[in-house]
């Protein structure tokens, strides 16, 4: 079944073969000449017509081997994605791809080399198969054919050896074309066609964009919950515990002692959920943050650490809304785990950023021994930094001490 199938597809392997080795070996020296022109003409304006000219021409040839391949073949090539900028600066985008330079390279060196040479071999399989094949017809039907051989062709012995050899040539010739074919299509593809990288390239890029999306989105919301229970739920908690107060301190002497008690522990108990609930609404997006700053947010943090902590900010610009967040809850849950496993007298918190990155850096005194593996604490630490392309390392030898350093890019 295989070899059938090959023997229909040799008439295709061979005209793609012979077709890409004729053109490839005539547009050369088109493609050497409009480079040479294009090179040394440069420094004037007529040079610039000729570079324009040599990429007209190299994306035709390539549209054309890419057609080769879909026609004779069946193999589809997708073409690198055309530049988006209109006009001059879209040809200065294609000078700067690697694919205008990987489909210039495959028509000056691959056409006059590995497809003529294919078609060489090809063609001289069939060619001179045929030729061999026939050599006794051209015995009995034209002696002088044969003497043109210098003797080669002449004589029984030689013209049966001759025909031999012709029918193992015509027998190679498929299988010639097919590998040689092969070759060519495993060289066409990456130079004229989308590499893997260009290929995910856009999928990448939106991705990114979808994730970014996802990352605003939650954030946003975060916003909006922490809006809504400040100006809803905390402040009727608040009024409550005020109302309980008041009803407390206004309880007279001769009030019975359940009566107190109640409205004492209502009282307690208002405080606490107060406390408790103001603690949340600061944990899901502390309203300073958007109001004056990291330094002012992280100053806060610092204020109520369990653990005496120095606080250093220094800042390029202030970084977008996303990374401050980020680098508020790195600080958050750093100086928590600070309080609750390190054994630390002190921490320092630092927090760099210029153009391109925010580095935020929290260390401590404490008995070490932290990391960031599975089932570690950090774990979720880690992953919210890797949220925004950030990287998270923690360098905590046994007796200490721990550095926790996050680094984020701030894009330019």
């Amino acid at each position: 079944m295989r070899a059938r199938v090959e023997r229909r597809l040799a008439p295709r392997h061979t005209a793609y073969v012979v077709l890409g080795g004729v053109v490839g070996a005539l547009a050369a020296p088109v493609v050497w000449t409009l480079a040479g022109l294009a090179t040394g003409l440069l420094v004037v304006v007529v040079g610039v017509a000729f570079v324009a000219l040599l990429l007209l021409v190299s994306e035709g040839l390539s549209r054309w081997h890419r057609a080769r391949a879909a026609a004779l073949l069946g193999v589809v090539v997708h073409a690198p994605a055309d530049p988006v900028e209109p006009g001059w600066r879209g040809w200065l985008a294609r000078l700067g791809r690697a694919s205008t330079w990987r489909q210039l390279a495959y028509h000056a060196f691959v056409g006059p080399t590995l497809l003529a040479a294919s078609a060489a071999v090809v063609a001289s399989c069939w060619g001179g198969g045929l030729v061999l094949v026939t050599s006794p017809l051209w015995a009995r039907i034209s002696p002088e054919v044969l003497a043109l051989s210098g003797g080669l062709l002449q004589g029984v012995g030689r013209i049966w050896v001759s025909t031999a050899v012709g029918f193992g040539l015509i027998v190679l010739a498929p299988h010639a074309a097919r590998r040689l074919g092969a070759l060519d299509l495993a060289i066409l593809r990456p130079m004229l066609g989308e590499t893997r990288g260009e290929q995910l390239s856009p999928r990448v890029t939106a991705l990114e964009q979808t994730r970014a999306g996802v990352i605003d989105a939650a954030d946003a919301e975060r916003r909006r919950i922490e809006r809504d229970l400040h100006d809803g739920a905390q402040q009727r908690l608040t009024s409550l515990a005020l109302n309980l107060g008041m009803a407390r301190s206004a309880l007279g002497p001769d009030a019975p002692p359940e009566t107190r008690r109640a409205i004492e522990e209502a009282h307690d108990e208002a405080k606490q959920a107060l406390a408790e609930l103001r603690g949340f609404v600061r944990g899901l997006h502390p309203a300073v943050l958007d109001e004056r700053g990291l330094d002012a947010a992280l100053s806060g943090i610092v204020a109520r650490a369990p653990v005496p902590t120095s606080l250093h900010v220094l800042l390029a610009q202030r970084p977008p809304r996303t990374l401050e967040a980020v680098a508020y809850f790195v600080v958050s849950e750093a100086l928590t785990n600070v309080a609750k496993h390190s054994g630390a007298t002190r921490a320092t918190v630092r927090v760099t950023s210029d153009a391109h990155r925010l580095v935020v850096e929290v260390g401590d005194d404490g008995q070490g021994g932290a990391a960031t593996g599975a089932g570690s604490g950090l774990t979720g630490l880690s992953h919210r930094v890797a949220s925004v392309d950030g990287t998270l390392t923690v360098t905590s030898p046994a007796g200490g001490p721990t550095v926790l350093r996050a680094e984020m890019p701030c894009g330019s």
